[in-house]
């Protein structure tokens, strides 16, 4: 008979632990961390059982161990965006469905869509107020919602004007339901789970009629967004995705990449306006027409501020050898993204914003986690890593974003995503750049539904 061996927790009730860690979500696990060291067990509701880990060795194997072994959490975003979410795939399934939806997000096919961004970075920033402070976090969300739109979804007209207005209500909604019970019952609209179902039918039914427009497209073979491209790819057998995987992806491509992009890109303001060293150094580069600080500057802001803090597994074996814990099955493992960027054994000087620390080196994929890691890491990184290289770009380019000396935002939770508390305020004003002026035929085309 198998002995486990987990790490010290609290011995609270599950209801208590569940409590604490909503109202402290982010001191907790630093005070966890401190009482317990960088490995503990935690037993709170939805989640249940779970050993949360930190130290990189241990995450490493953990993210390396076979999906046969380990899997998607019961308790995730599957549970809101349907059961041919990526989030819900185990197994065969998650591996094959993963295979065939790499290529539409890496290599030559992101060139295709850094037009799309800088139009709708470029026509958002137009509008910026100047001289007067005001949260950058409503126009970071609208372009990433505008982005996958165009560029995911293939929308324009009706389409994308009534998923632009619908979207962001359900993505909210369904990011704070999925880490709530699923009720037995329909409730009806006056309740959270009635309204998110009944956001989520409008969905399908408009992806029902992209889908059909798609098929009735006589170039579909010259189309860029990724719809036309999942309608066109086959799995290893030659079957083609179903109606109900191409709505489930698309969906988890807008619930992964929209809030968790603009969210960053609102801490990447906040971060520069307080290290106007760093500022004036990417403006210089933007001029000269380089990219070097601004790639290291990213990274490093995913690592101080990441927005998503725990990536989690799921123990299918009857046991999981991890480091020095032996884990039952059933239980979950959940991986600190926080405390790792934290630990100043992996980055020196961790609390500091320097930038500079990823200039001459590319992160390690098992200590810089922002995206997860493994099997199961986030699809979409790389496509969310060139919109974000496009957005700060072209900000830097068309406006002056002036520093601040005053205390650093708090942390803010959004259901899912930690956001600035103030939305990453910002004072800009315009700058005399060719990226200031955005072509009147582009503008055009962002405002009137593409």
């Amino acid at each position: 008979m198998t002995e486990f061996n987990l790490p010290p927790g609290p011995s609270a009730p599950r209801a208590v632990q569940g409590a604490y860690a909503l109202a402290f979500s982010n001191r907790g696990m630093r005070r966890m961390h401190e009482r317990y060291g960088d490995a503990f067990t935690v037993n709170v509701p939805i989640l249940g059982r779970n050993v949360v880990i930190s130290r990189p060795d241990e995450v490493k194997q953990l993210f390396l161990t076979s999906p046969d072994l380990v899997g998607t959490p019961a308790a995730n975003l599957g549970r809101v965006l349907g059961p041919s979410s990526l989030f819900a795939l185990n197994g065969d399934e998650h591996r094959r469905r993963r295979k065939l939806l790499t290529p539409p997000f890496h290599g030559r096919r992101l060139a295709a869509y850094e037009r799309i961004v800088e139009e709708e970075t470029a026509r958002e920033v137009a509008a910026w107020p100047h001289g007067r402070p005001f949260a950058t976090m409503p126009s970071m969300m609208r372009i990433t919602l505008n982005v996958i739109l165009r560029a995911v979804f293939g929308a324009e007209g009706e389409e994308f004007t009534t998923l632009r207005d619908k979207m962001p209500k359900g993505i909210i909604l369904g990011s704070r339901l999925a880490v709530m019970p699923v009720p037995q019952v329909d409730w009806g609209q006056r309740s959270p789970w009635g309204r998110f179902w009944a956001l989520r039918r409008e969905y399908d039914a408009i992806v029902d009629r992209l889908i059909a427009k798609a098929a009735a497209d006589p170039d579909l073979d010259g189309r860029d967004d990724i719809l036309a491209l999942m309608m066109q790819s086959r799995y290893e057998d030659g079957s083609p995705m179903t109606r109900d995987d191409i709505a489930d992806t698309l969906i988890t491509v807008l619930a992964a990449g929209h809030e968790t992009t603009a969210t960053t890109m609102a801490w990447a303001v906040e971060r520069l306006r307080r290290h106007p060293e760093v500022l004036a150094g990417l403006v210089e580069e933007v001029d000269a027409g380089e990219s070097t600080l601004r790639e290291a500057t990213i990274l490093e802001v995913m690592r101080t501020r990441s927005v998503i803090d725990f990536v989690g597994r799921q123990v299918r074996a009857d046991s999981l050898q991890l480091g020095r814990w032996i884990v039952p099955r059933g239980y979950g493992v959940l991986v600190s993204i926080r405390l790792l960027h934290e630990d100043e054994a992996v980055f020196p000087n961790a609390a500091a914003f320097d930038p500079s620390r990823f200039l001459h080196a590319k992160p390690d994929l098992y200590q810089w986690i922002p995206f997860g890691g493994g099997t199961r890491r986030c699809i979409g990184g790389a496509f969310a890593t060139m919109e974000m290289n496009v957005i700060l770009r072209t900000i830097l380019g068309m406006v002056t974003l002036l520093p601040t000396t005053e205390r650093d935002e708090r942390w803010h939770s959004r259901g899912i995503a930690e956001a600035p508390a103030k939305g990453g305020r910002a004072v800009v004003h315009r700058r005399s750049s060719p990226l200031g002026r955005l072509t009147a035929p582009a503008r055009q085309s962002t405002e009137t539904g593409r």
